[in-house]
């Protein structure tokens, strides 16, 4: 079941793509204003922007917690993966066009109890989850379509704890998780 109609979902798309667009014509951020779009689309929710060219991943920024407009949370992070992902060059003007677009639109991150690594691996549901890893100055995220690359738990969770900078084999008192889920929106 999906929280948003056909028309909202290319909304959507279309927001992100046009972000990038009018970054590269005017050299700066799309203003968005929220009042200019369906009710659910001025909802506060938590998203991400991944972008792919011929199949391989060409950015991707997100929040975790709402605190915005989705339209405006969408703009923003559809301009940040194209132009501010520190692993990636900024998009260029021929590259906008074979862009691949793809929005999560995540849940509300709901803290999880475990007494183990074990313990936690057991909880997992892969292909639903996304994880949050906390630990002091070290956090990351997988969305839950990462488990498409990585479908084995243990593995998820070894390369969540190295996208930290921690050690796969990394384990402590003071760790800590968040699961939430994400709607998947995307040409």
């Amino acid at each position: 079941m999906s929280d948003y109609s056909a028309a909202e979902r290319q909304i959507l798309l279309k927001t992100a793509r046009d972000a990038i667009q009018y970054t590269l014509d005017q050299d700066g951020p799309m203003h968005v204003d929220p009042e200019e779009y369906p009710e659910n689309l001025r909802t506060a929710r938590a998203s991400f922007v991944t972008l792919e060219l011929n199949g391989q991943l060409r950015g991707c920024i997100g929040s975790l917690v709402a605190h915005q407009p989705l339209i405006q949370d969408v703009a923003h992070n559809a301009y940040a993966a194209a132009f501010a992902d520190p692993r990636f060059p900024q998009v260029t003007d021929e590259e906008a066009p074979q862009l691949s677009i793809h929005i999560s639109v995540l849940s509300v991150p709901e803290p999880m109890s475990f007494s183990s690594e074990a313990d936690l691996l057991q909880q997992l549901r892969p292909g639903v989850d996304g994880l949050i890893l906390t630990d002091g100055v070290y956090r990351s995220t997988f969305l839950p379509i990462v488990w498409e690359q990585i479908p084995d738990p243990a593995q998820f969770l070894a390369h969540l704890k190295a996208k930290a900078g921690l050690p796969s084999n990394y384990w402590s008192n003071s760790i800590r998780f968040e699961r939430y889920t994400a709607e998947l929106i995307g040409a």
